[in-house]
């Protein structure tokens, strides 16, 4: 299960990744709710939020999986993260100073996001550099089991926080967080690193990064499911403060602590996801997103804020199973010389089609109520994934 952590690069990397996310998932929660706060309890306007914050994700994400593929990951990151610290500390200071108004959240998110675009390919095509091809699913799946340790931390420190200084604070928090990560690249021994081939400038390199994935149906499979459970069924900030609030009538420190519930899950799936030695089958990354759908369901019509809460463990680790199931078969299914621009297509179809789903979301949150948010998503990620089964099959079969 901790294989991978025999490498010392590797533990120094996850360490300052574990601290960084912490401060991640402190600004998630604050960012939210500080919009439910400026907007009057708007669910809407926390759908646009999340959806401009993502929209980089969709427009941006192959040129920085192009740039991931050309360039030293390492040097990628460290500017990456300098800009997403300078994001949190403006949104910090905005709300703490009370200038915070809602279009200065719109703005700062999309600017999170178009940093986040070019941070999350190099990140992930950096670390089968870290650790090699024989530990990587491990690394992946330990790379999900700290992401969620700092989801049971963050939620629950930011619930705090908020509830005692404000969002602000908890959001200026995420700022100081990123020099964690910042200082575990520096530390990385870089003789002891397993770099692809640098892709050398050319015509058409994202154009061949698409042709590479349409003749492999594996792969098509793969991300087409992804675009479903990230389209519709991971927005669980905005589910959940939309119930918290609207709801069950709660406050910040009870919204925190349902993150903290659904990390436990998260937790759990990504440490058995930890165990597996070699790729996923396709038919279990199929069975584990519906199930994950179907969970979602049923949190969905959960009739009191404990109900809910109990079931979000449960859908927590069908979410963890299915997208560590999904990464490691894409990043073990390609070869290394591309792996940055394809995880940049993964990242695009995971993560960018929330800026529709979201808003979406949130207007169906605003129409029939905040459990329909939860009822709607996951009824459309399972009738998504049965289409991506029938489609995928019938274009192997012509």
């Amino acid at each position: 299960m901790f294989a991978a952590l025999a490498n010392s690069n590797y533990r120094i990397y996850l360490g300052g990744s574990f601290v960084s996310n912490i401060g991640t998932w402190m600004q998630r929660v604050a960012q939210d709710w500080l919009v439910l706060e400026l907007s009057g309890g708007s669910a809407a306007a926390v759908g646009i939020t999340t959806g401009l914050q993502f929209l980089p994700m969709l427009l941006l994400s192959p040129f920085g999986g192009l740039i991931a593929d050309r360039f030293d990951k390492r040097q990628v990151l460290k500017i990456t993260q300098l800009w997403l610290a300078l994001c949190a500390a403006a949104l910090g200071l905005l709300a703490i100073t009370g200038l915070a108004v809602t279009w200065h959240v719109y703005l700062l998110a999309f600017a999170f996001g178009i940093g986040t675009a070019f941070d999350n390919p190099t990140r992930q095509s950096f670390v089968p550099e870290v650790v090699g091809a024989e530990h990587l699913p491990n690394a992946i799946g330990l790379n999900s089991a700290t992401f969620h340790a700092a989801r049971i931390v963050g939620p629950a420190l930011a619930g705090l926080v908020i509830a005692g200084a404000g969002s602000g604070w908890a959001i200026l928090s995420n700022s100081v967080t990123y020099a964690a990560f910042v200082v575990g690249l520096v530390l990385i021994d870089t003789r002891r690193l397993k770099p692809a081939p640098r892709v050398a400038r050319a015509k058409r390199q994202i154009r061949n990064a698409l042709g590479y994935v349409r003749k492999r149906p594996d792969l098509v499979l793969v991300l087409s499911i992804v675009l479903f459970v990230g389209t519709f069924g991971m927005n669980f900030q905005m589910t959940s403060a939309l119930l918290a609030q609207q709801e069950f009538h709660r406050g910040a420190e009870q919204y925190g602590i349902l993150g903290t519930f659904m990390a436990i899950g998260s937790l759990g799936g990504a440490l058995l996801a930890a165990r597996r030695r070699g790729a996923p089958s396709r038919s279990f990354l199929v069975i584990v997103a519906v199930a994950f759908g179907l969970i979602e369901v049923i949190a969905g019509i959960m009739p009191t804020y404990w109900s809910y809460a109990a079931v979000l463990p449960i859908m927590g680790l069908a979410a963890l199973l299915t997208l560590t199931a999904a990464n490691t078969s894409i990043q073990l299914g390609v070869d290394p010389h591309i792996r940055g621009r394809v995880m940049a297509l993964y990242m695009m179809v995971l993560w960018g089609g929330t800026p529709f789903g979201s808003p979406l979301l949130g207007w169906v949150g605003e129409v029939f109520g905040a459990r329909w948010t939860l009822i709607g998503g996951g009824g459309l990620t399972v009738l998504g994934v049965i289409l991506s089964v029938i489609l995928v099959r019938r274009w192997r079969a012509f």
